[in-house]
């Protein structure tokens, strides 16, 4: 197939090895540490896990391994949402398997773990990684949602995993997914199995991580991505000098991604949920920020700027939160009812006596677009689809009206003009940056050497990852180290803690000393495009949070 010349001379770029990895792989042991706990709820975990729970920290050291030489046969999985990286933490465990015996066969599980359950995969060939290398996407196999849950699942999974003669699954996800493959450990464990489970951090919006896992893979490359385009918006804005724009970013469940990029780009404002919500503010005083800002502007004559939303922003705003549970909770009863009334003004005054008196004057204060999209996108279990949500079009006209309000008391004498923006798909697919290419193959890579020396219930990590890779640290954490109970569909669920922004840490810090002057003053940087050529310094460089989080970025 014909290829841009770009692809062809990244398959041929060679991922840098941590030197831990870098020798024979027979002179690669294991070094554990001492036992570990969950993060909470250590006595309710130990009866899940029996099997699993408590397993020692593992590092890489020089010294004998004759278990790395055995022919093995392992199967690969994409859970979840496309991050880049994920062809090369496949690539790195194909090269490890190889390496430690020519005869050991990788096989790739079709559209997910459904493919596990169902059956479906192929096996990996030369040829097929060869045009994957430090690429994009997760086409190679696909991904997928699935969720290996009940007992008959668990089951299938076992079943044709015999059927191949697997030695190992490697699942490769975010926190739900490595969730999964904890259970999945645990099964194969509980059932006498000696088919292993080896998981690796996956996930743009930077949540799966703690002082052991740094980073996810694709978080560097996305928010790079996302930088060049909002980049690419702040250098138009301050050409044409007449448009306020609101960029929704990606990120949930936590901010990591939006804050990043305020730190390359210099927005005039970025707003973190987790802040908003360890200030308890309301909607109308998030519009009052951003809308201070707006009119200092234009008091300098300066009617654009640039605003920085996270996806999942309204359910950390505490009103919005509590009206979204209570439409939850309503339409779980109610929905047949609702849908039946035609008229959405009637639907308000359905509504309106089964939500509390906050909720209901909120809902009616909203948008007419925003209040009927809290209604009409449910997903599966019946729940408002936060992602949906146009965010940024709510905090635009919700600007627009309170900027009316304030000129006709005469404190707005400017002129607003306002574009929405969503970037979220661009930015999961991308050719990997140097970074993710390298720290995707080190986890790959990682994830055969613990295979090999018999080892499951871990997660792949790798630390030291503002060094130079050569200097990185490889090894192994516990899935169930990182764990606690949270409710899930009305139950206790053993899940991977998230990590959200924290507002002590070093990249909040720094991004709050800025951001006021930012507000006011024309402050913009460009970042411009992710550069895969050149000198380390330029090519090489972690992102912002990883250096703040290390101190070693000075400001």
């Amino acid at each position: 197939m014909d290829i841009s010349v770009f692809q062809k001379a990244r398959y041929a770029y060679q991922p840098k090895l941590p030197a831990g990895l870098s020798r024979e792989v027979t002179d690669i042991a294991l070094k554990f540490g001492s036992p570990t706990e969950s993060v909470a709820d250590q006595e309710d975990l130990k009866a899940i896990f029996k099997h699993s729970y408590g397993k020692p920290l593992v590092t890489f050291e020089p010294g004998s391994n004759d278990k790395i030489g055995r022919p093995l046969k392992a199967g690969v999985i994409l859970s979840g949402g496309q991050a880049p990286g994920g062809h090369n933490v496949i690539a790195g465990l194909y090269d490890g398997l190889k390496k430690g015996n020519p005869g050991s066969k990788l096989y790739g599980f079709l559209g997910g773990p459904s493919g596990l359950i169902e059956n479906k995969h192929i096996e990996l060939t030369d040829s097929i990684i060869d045009s994957y290398r430090n690429t994009g996407g997760f086409d190679i196999i696909g991904s997928g949602r699935t969720k290996i849950e009940t007992g008959e699942q668990f089951a299938s999974s076992w079943e044709n995993a015999k059927k191949l003669g697997l030695n190992a699954v490697v699942i490769i996800g975010g926190d739900d997914s490595n969730t999964n493959a904890a259970l999945l450990a645990e099964y194969f464990l509980e059932h006498r199995s000696d088919i292993q489970v080896i998981g690796c951090p996956k996930t743009i919006d930077g949540d799966l991580k703690n002082e052991h896992i740094e980073a996810s893979f694709g978080f560097d490359t996305a928010v790079k991505t996302y930088s060049e385009l909002i980049g690419n918006i702040q250098r138009d804005a301050n050409s044409a000098k007449k448009y306020w724009h609101f960029i929704k970013l990606m990120g949930r469940a936590a901010s990591h991604i939006a804050l990043e990029c305020a730190l390359q780009t210099q927005p005039n404002i970025c707003l973190i949920s987790e802040e908003l919500e360890a200030k308890h503010w309301s909607l109308l005083q998030v519009v009052d920020y951003i809308c201070n800002s707006i009119v200092k502007r234009a008091e300098n004559k300066e009617n654009f700027g640039v605003v920085l939303i996270p996806e999942g922003v309204v359910e950390f705003i505490p009103e919005m939160k509590k009206l979204i549970q209570e439409l939850n909770d309503i339409l779980a009863v109610h929905e047949t009812e609702l849908m039946k009334i035609d008229s959405f003004p009637e639907q308000l005054d359905f509504l309106g006596p089964k939500l509390s008196a906050a909720s209901d004057g909120l809902l009616r204060h909203l948008p007419l677009r925003i209040a009927r999209e809290l209604l009409m996108d449910r997903d599966p279990h019946g729940n408002v689809q936060v992602s949906l949500i146009e965010t940024e079009k709510l905090l635009m006209d919700m600007t627009q009206k309170r900027l009316g309000e304030l000129k006709e008391k005469g404190v707005y004498k400017g002129k607003f003009s306002a574009l929405g923006h969503f970037f979220g798909y661009e930015g999961r697919c991308a050719f990997p940056s140097n970074f993710d290419a390298n720290y995707g193959y080190a986890l790959g890579f990682g994830a055969f050497i613990l295979i090999a020396s018999g080892q499951t219930g871990y997660i792949s990590c790798v630390k030291n990852l503002v060094a130079p890779a050569d200097r990185w640290i490889p090894g192994g954490i516990p899935f169930t180290m990182m764990m606690n109970l949270e409710y899930r569909h009305g139950s206790k669920k053993p899940v991977i803690r998230k990590a959200l922004v924290n507002l002590e840490g070093a990249p909040f810090k720094t991004f709050a000393v800025g951001r006021d002057a930012w507000a006011v003053k024309t402050s913009f940087l460009y970042p411009g495009s992710i550069q895969y050529y050149g000198p380390p310094e330029v090519c090489d460089q972690p992102t912002k949070t990883l250096k703040l989080e290390h101190s070693q970025l000075v400001t």
